[in-house]
């Protein structure tokens, strides 16, 4: 019989909510960002139906619940242009 190894943590996919994103950053330049904390599984930024504009916040899919939380950890209030980042778990 084997038994679960329980040094290593279980690991989930996990959605981020992100905020205070500049209105030029598109899906590909969000998805470079994070991806340097671990895979990204999905990347989705809010736009306005009619004008295409960016809303300023957006979605990240991480594939592995602990590169996530490195993530928020590092880019949450990190600054870009005049902006700050809110980063954290979706809800």
């Amino acid at each position: 019989m084997q038994y679960p190894n329980f040094t290593t943590p279980i690991t989930r996919i996990m959605k981020l909510f992100v905020a205070g994103l500049p209105t030029d950053m598109d899906e590909a330049e969000l998805e470079e960002f994070f991806e340097k904390y671990g895979p990204v599984k999905t990347v989705s930024i809010a736009r306005d139906r009619a004008t295409k504009r960016t809303k300023g916040f957006g979605f990240v899919e991480m594939e592995n619940s602990l590169h996530a939380k490195t993530a928020i950890q590092t880019l949450n209030g990190l600054g870009i242009g005049r902006k700050k980042l809110l980063v954290k778990e979706a809800q």
